[in-house]
């Protein structure tokens, strides 16, 4: 089972990530510009598996370049709480 296929251990995967890319003294700046980044990546070559990446994916679509920067700062604040 692939850490995609469950939100839940999406959501947790991210957030250790993001904690590491912290604790490590990367700038708020940087992480939401590779967040952004690893949106455009799975939005364009991994198979949403369930209803919420779906939902994520659908919306990334549809979102222009501000939105999906919009987009991925939110998830990033998300998993940082």
């Amino acid at each position: 089972m692939s850490m995609l296929d469950k939100f839940s251990s999406w959501k947790e995967f991210l957030a250790n990530r993001v904690k590491q890319a912290k604790d490590s003294g990367m700038d708020e700046e940087t992480l939401k510009n590779i967040a952004h980044e690893i949106g455009d990546y799975l939005a364009e070559n991994v198979e949403a598996s369930n209803e919420e990446t779906k939902l994520l994916q659908q919306l990334w679509t549809v979102a222009d370049e501000s939105e999906q920067q919009a987009i991925a700062n939110v998830m990033v604040k998300y998993v940082q709480n």
